[in-house]
């Protein structure tokens, strides 16, 4: 059973550079979208409810902005779509499926960037962060399998950019960022990529779309697949597709053993 993560910047722009070609053939179990940026009705046909899998979309506020979606083969027996707070639910940014005994939250956490790219949003992603861990947290002390998939807007350690030195200052890459991931990570909540990757540089998720950046992989490593303790035993392999095209990130995922939903 594969799962899949991928911030698409655009669901639309997404379609038109052959998302539906994608889909169909990704050979997924669960395919997590984030930064879709439309409501449900804007969101071309085909992929509004392709045959063979179920749909479900939250969208912000504001259009054009964040929003989330998920494509699964495994009809869902839940969805929740609130945090429980207006100040997060209105960006759109998150959804909890439940399939059997798993536990799936897509999440597009925020980018801690304001409107003059000064760091004024770190405080609001730092909350945002600590919410959805708290939320998370009795399904993760009880030992259920949990994943949370997304584009965390992080990259913890210096292996995860191409320029460290140059991003210190940077929203991303700042000290109390990459301590909320290490908090996450010393509670139990493991790195999927990282657990079958440890040391491997290079590896990276998100490109600028200007200067031959991704030509020539000067990246950041900021989507994610963390699983619970209660998931691991499930989890079978990490990976990042960097090949496939369509945005200015690409595919992450796990190959996971269909048990996982009966354990």
């Amino acid at each position: 059973m594969k799962v899949l993560s991928w911030n698409v910047n655009g669901i639309r722009a997404a379609a038109r550079k052959g998302f539906r070609d994608w889909l169909d053939q990704c050979e997924a179990s669960y395919v997590g979208l984030q930064e879709v940026r439309a409501l449900p009705e804007q969101i071309p046909k085909n992929l509004q409810s392709p045959e063979g899998w179920h749909t479900h979309v939250v969208a912000g506020e504001r259009k054009g902005y964040s929003g989330v979606g998920f494509y699964s083969r495994i009809k869902p027996d839940h969805v929740e779509t609130s945090m429980g707070s207006e100040e997060f639910d209105r960006e759109g940014r998150f959804h909890l499926a439940t399939f059997g005994n798993l536990k799936i939250a897509n999440v597009y956490f925020p980018n801690g960037n304001g409107k003059n790219r000064d760091n004024s949003r770190v405080p609001y992603k730092l909350a945002f962060y600590e919410r959805l861990f708290a939320m998370l947290a009795d399904d993760f002390n009880a030992g259920r399998p949990l994943l949370v998939v997304g584009d965390y807007n992080t990259a913890h350690q210096a292996i995860d950019l191409a320029r460290p030195n140059q991003n210190r200052e940077t929203s991303g890459f700042l000290l109390e960022e990459r301590q909320e991931m290490s908090r996450w990570l010393s509670a139990g909540w493991v790195d999927t990529f990282r657990h079958y990757h440890p040391d491997e540089p290079d590896h990276y998720t998100w490109w600028r779309q200007w200067g031959g950046a991704r030509e020539s992989n000067v990246g950041w490593r900021i989507d994610y697949i963390l699983a619970s303790p209660g998931a691991m035993p499930y989890v079978q392999d990490g990976f990042i597709l960097k090949d496939d095209m369509g945005s200015d990130h690409c595919p992450i995922g796990i190959e996971v053993d269909e048990a996982i939903l009966h354990g």
